[in-house]
């Protein structure tokens, strides 16, 4: 069984999100948002009205963790 952390403090229009993982940061607005997570990819997103989402994940990891 594995534990889990998340924490996110919030400071003006930016994010930094603690995990076990790391620290990642994220900014953006309800419609439009950037993420970095701590292992570097990067999440871009977009809110469309009517309830769509179009996401996609930019490079990849840089670590991998076996558990």
């Amino acid at each position: 069984m594995g534990w889990h952390y998340r924490k996110s403090i919030k400071v003006g229009p930016f994010r930094i999100n603690l995990s076990r993982h790391g620290v990642g940061h994220s900014f953006g607005n309800r419609r439009f948002h950037v993420t970095t997570t701590p292992d570097g990819r990067r999440h871009v997103s977009v809110h469309l009205p009517g309830g769509f989402n179009v996401g996609k994940t930019f490079g990849s990891r840089r670590y991998h963790n076996h558990y």
